[in-house]
């Protein structure tokens, strides 16, 4: 949480996935006859391969690698905001990559059907007041949870986000590893992708906005659901 290059607006949403892999993406000609979209694509490619290590220091916008628990799951397209008092995790790890739209997807911009994404991979996750929120247009979906004595709780979490601010610290952080070769959070990335992982996160005021989040358990406590004028 969460997503670490020309990372997307949040006016630019995907279009006419690819197979989701970042080997393969499909050629399309403009209105001025040239193959414009797989260059742009290409573009991507390339800053997920070459994080700035600058990003890196600040732990917060390590770029993530595709499919991070290895199963393919297409993105809505709509993009959701998560905010949380603090996160605790044990067992860390951030690396680059894109996420892929349904083929035909409503949502589709003009990015060619990929948006560049950082996942955050934990372990083992404790979120205080954890709110999320989506915006339907006019109105927004709002979900609350973990704001009592008892606190939201997964396993297994990665979320993949277009934007991750927060304070942040780390115990035993280790800088610019191959993706391919995490070993805190049981994720690995492609070979070649720069990335992160460490013992321990805390971030205090958590503001992500994200595309796709998976757990292996998520507990809420104390939930509610509802529509709001204001999102998160």
């Amino acid at each position: 949480m969460a997503s670490s290059p020309d990372v997307p607006s949040a006016d630019n949403t995907p279009e006419n996935p690819g197979s989701g892999s970042l080997s393969e993406t499909p050629e399309t000609t403009g209105a001025t006859g040239g193959v414009q979209r797989r260059g742009r694509v290409r573009g991507r490619r390339a800053a997920v391969m070459a994080v700035p290590a600058t990003l890196a220091v600040a732990g917060l916008a390590v770029l993530t690698a595709q499919g991070a628990l290895g199963v393919q799951l297409y993105i809505s397209g709509m993009p959701f905001t998560v905010t949380a008092k603090s996160l605790d995790g044990t067992g860390f790890e951030q690396f680059g990559g894109l996420d892929t739209m349904a083929d035909g997807s409503p949502n589709a911009g003009d990015t060619g059907g990929q948006v560049l994404v950082v996942t955050s991979a934990i372990k083992k996750a404790t979120l205080d007041s954890l709110c999320q929120s989506v915006d339907l247009g006019g109105t927004n979906l709002l979900i609350k949870a973990g704001s009592g004595k008892t606190k939201v709780e997964a396993t297994d979490l990665t979320t993949d986000s277009t934007l991750l601010t927060g304070d942040a610290s780390f115990n035993n952080i280790e800088i610019g590893n191959d993706a391919s070769t995490l070993t805190k959070a049981g994720v690995k990335g492609p070979i070649g992708v720069f990335s992160q992982q460490a013992d321990t996160v805390h971030i205090d005021n958590l503001r992500q906005t994200n595309y796709k989040t998976t757990a292996g358990t998520f507990t809420l406590p104390g939930l509610k659901l509802s529509f709001s004028d204001s999102g998160c």
